[in-house]
């Protein structure tokens, strides 16, 4: 895969201001409605963290059926900073997505998308230097107020995600869902929604539809697991 937009790469060096200037103007450029062909491949992106690098995987999955992976390592210059992920994790991706001779329809990306501070994560960054239609799919609410209780959904269910005060957005703006991928049938267990969020060239809705049909047997859609496993393996080697 190759850049579309090279100078949205993130510097490790700025300062916090700007670095939040340069995440407004990825929000600025991204589009967060549906712009995205038919899906025949979809790329989970995952990393690991091995003393102070970051290992990224990538896998690209057809039907169920893994087709590509990569893997990259690149340096974790700065410690985890809510808001300033890309900063941290961007290096590596940049690089294992770069390493793949397929290029994937749609990404789904381990890390949120719209639903941040400046409408720019994780999943947001990456779309926009790669103009490809990509999902946020995080594990933790960072920001936003859902529209209803979270709490005991059963599998399939999902609650909007508004804008609030932390959000530059104007309040009340669905920026995604807390989306219940598999559920327990017994009452005395309960499985926690995924944070889904578009990132760019997809909407809230087809974001959620997108995760809910990746995901077969666990929580956590098909290429986003496959990539964690495949993350951990390259740290442990």
């Amino acid at each position: 895969m190759d850049l579309a937009r090279p100078w949205f790469r993130t510097d490790p060096t700025l300062e916090r201001t700007a670095m939040e200037r340069l995440q407004r103007d990825v929000a600025a450029v991204a589009t967060f409605s549906d712009a995205l062909d038919d899906i025949d491949t979809v790329c989970g992106i995952d990393q690991a963290f091995d003393g102070d690098e970051a290992v990224s995987a990538a896998v690209v999955m057809r039907d169920g059926t893994v087709v590509e992976q990569t893997t990259a390592r690149a340096p974790a210059p700065i410690p985890y900073i809510p808001g300033l992920l890309s900063f941290r994790e961007l290096p590596a991706i940049v690089e294992a997505l770069g390493e793949l001779t397929v290029d994937p329809d749609c990404l789904l990306v381990d890390g949120s998308g719209r639903i941040h501070f400046r409408q720019a994560g994780l999943a947001t960054h990456v779309g926009i230097l790669f103009d490809r239609p990509a999902i946020g799919v995080a594990k933790r609410l960072l920001c936003g107020t859902p529209a209803d209780s979270t709490a005991d959904q059963a599998a399939g269910e999902r609650v909007a995600i508004h804008a609030d005060a932390d959000v530059d957005a104007p309040d009340g703006t669905p920026i995604g869902y807390a989306l219940q991928t598999r559920q327990f049938d017994s009452p005395n267990r309960h499985i926690n929604p995924l944070y889904v969020s578009p990132g760019h060239r997809v909407s809230a809705t087809t974001a959620a539809n997108r995760v809910l049909a990746a995901c077969t047997s666990y929580k956590l859609p098909d290429p986003i697991r496959t990539a964690d496993r495949l993350a951990d393996r390259a740290v442990d080697r």
